[in-house]
């Protein structure tokens, strides 16, 4: 019998979360971000549940190449541009649309030799400081790109850093809007965040918006609003089972270091994941886990293949009950318990879009097109 942990990818929850993206941002078309191999759910596997999409964006030219042999026929963006001059020849072969955000990558386009016009994204640094033209460079790069003959199309688009947090994207709208409010061509300013915070303003929302980690069931301004205030639903469940029940007395410790002593009688479960399946090593006591649809917690350090959680006030846990360490739990009884990726992302001091992309090569992955029972 193969180890007790899988990964669930719910194709009816992404297409759920698409069209969540579609409501935020009406009339705008809709980028499906599938960078990272679709956030660590698998590129080919998150395919079909997000093909309703208006166009795919991702960073290489080989996730773009593998959505072609998907027989995806509609736009793709590259959302770093090219990274070499030859990429360009793959942007043509494939019909690639690809970002622009440096004067190196004008001057690969003035010498490319192409039979089909290419679309860009001329991309402004609005404040984010990554990539970008600095905005008082900003309309002389559109004006390069719009004098080329391999340029078929220029749209604009920006990035917001603090779309997530309490500054908001006042600032960075202020900016895009005074360098490039007169310029021609489409729009594509809003991420997750933006698009469901602030896509309800038309100037905001532009033509494309680019929803990313929001598609896989995550709030990207966790812990102000959660999943359920924004309706949305988990798109990967990584699930297990307890393989091993130990009694403890006051006083004993479990896993390395010592790190958790028990202070009162405890009845304690194995569980197969650690940290080479992915869950993150550095998780404190207490980040919660779901035992049989029930709350628990962790207790102890994480092992390469193990940890223990707290089954003490679980007396129906037994050996092979099932674990949820995040998303849908089987159902007992007329409701499924959920169990958000962002809460045990911040309990480990980080973020649910690591967790989802550190998931292991180890860890077979099962995808359902039903809901799961």
């Amino acid at each position: 019998m193969p180890r007790p942990l899988e990964a669930l990818i719910h194709l009816d929850a992404l297409h759920h979360n698409l069209q969540r993206a579609r409501e935020c941002a009406p009339d705008a078309s809709v980028w499906a971000v599938v960078k990272a191999n679709g956030y660590g759910h698998g590129l080919q596997r998150v395919y079909e549940g997000l093909r309703a999409a208006d166009g795919f964006a991702l960073l290489d030219i080989a996730e773009a190449k593998k959505l072609r042999e998907l027989d995806w026929r509609g736009p793709i963006l590259l959302l770093e541009g090219v990274f070499d001059a030859r990429d360009l020849e793959w942007c043509s072969r494939l019909g690639l649309w690809h970002v622009v955000h440096c004067d190196e990558q004008i001057d690969w386009l003035a010498a490319h030799k192409t039979e089909w016009p290419h679309r860009v994204f001329l991309k402004m640094n609005t404040g984010m400081n990554r990539l970008g033209f600095k905005p008082h460079a900003f309309r002389n790069a559109w004006a390069r790109l719009s004098a080329l003959p391999q340029v078929d199309e220029v749209s604009l688009m920006t990035h917001f850093s603090d779309a997530d947090s309490p500054r908001g994207i006042a600032h960075q709208m202020a900016v895009f809007q005074q360098h490039a409010g007169d310029l021609s061509g489409e729009r594509s300013l809003c991420n997750s965040a933006g698009t469901l915070r602030y896509a309800s303003d038309p100037a905001v929302r532009g033509d494309w918006v680019r929803p990313g980690v929001m598609l896989y069931g995550a709030a990207p301004d966790y812990p102000e609003h959660d999943v359920t205030h924004w309706g949305l639903k988990p798109a990967m469940t990584l699930q297990s089972k307890i393989i091993g029940i130990q009694h403890l007395e006051a006083g004993d410790t479990v896993g390395y270091g010592s790190r958790f002593t028990a202070d009162k009688p405890m009845r304690i479960g194995v569980v197969a994941c650690g940290y080479a399946d992915g869950y993150p090593r550095h998780a404190p006591d207490g980040t919660p886990v779901l035992v049989d649809g029930q709350r628990t917690g962790l207790v102890g350090r994480v092992s390469m293949d193990m940890m223990c959680v707290d089954l003490s006030h679980l007396p129906e846990a037994q050996m092979g009950s099932p674990v949820t360490l995040w998303g849908i739990a089987p159902h007992h009884g007329d409701h499924a318990a959920q169990l958000s990726i962002d809460e045990v992302a911040h309990r480990c001091g980080t973020i649910g879009y690591e967790l989802m992309c550190a998931v292991s090569p180890r860890v077979p992955v099962q995808v359902l097109n039903h809901p799961f029972p």
